[in-house]
């Protein structure tokens, strides 16, 4: 009887956790001392790994911009080649744990979240970092971030080489600056 009583709050419970998906890839650990300071500003996206909601983009930029209350504005856009149109999404992001961790969680549609992890940065320039490996809360999700449209050789090497470390399917990684038509 109890039981029954309590049921639709257990389910309010159960369905709450599942809006949130900030895990992380077994493989994979967020940057330590980690400085938003230098993370903030326009990025431009070198490589992802293929899902829905970027489907046809190129030209991907993301921004982040500090809010008032300390988290992050996340502002998305992409040149749609299909449909051959620009699209933009706006988001919100918080920390996970602690500030010096690359480990926040980020938000497009209300309560629904997903793990941001940078587990790897590149060098300052004018006090800002130059790239940035990005993972989501599994091995399904995987971004190169770059302060310009491309970056060297070797960071791409780099930058395969340690996906692969974390099992990642680096077959299908896809280079935004080489996708230049619609693949519908």
């Amino acid at each position: 009887m109890l039981i029954k009583l309590f049921r639709p709050f257990i389910l309010l419970i159960l369905s709450l956790g599942l809006l949130s998906c900030t895990g992380l890839p077994d493989k994979i650990k967020p940057v330590d001392s980690f400085e938003l300071d230098a993370y903030l500003g326009k990025w431009h996206e070198v490589a992802r790994l293929p899902h829905s909601f970027e489907e046809d983009m190129n030209q991907v930029t993301a921004e982040y911009q500090l809010n008032q209350d300390g988290s992050v504005k996340v502002i998305n856009r992409g040149f749609n080649l299909c449909e051959q149109k620009w699209d933009k999404a706006e988001g919100n992001a918080n920390f996970v744990d602690e500030k010096s961790k690359g480990y926040l969680k980020v938000s497009f549609f209300g309560p629904f979240y997903g793990s941001y992890v940078v587990f790897e940065l590149g060098p300052k320039l004018n006090g800002q970092y130059q790239y940035s490996f990005v993972s989501g809360p599994n091995t399904d999700y995987l971004w190169l971030l770059s302060r310009t449209k491309d970056v060297s050789a070797q960071t791409k090497q780099a930058f395969i080489k340690k996906a692969k470390q974390a099992d990642f399917n680096t077959n299908k990684v896809i280079w935004v600056n080489e996708l230049n038509q619609c693949e519908q």
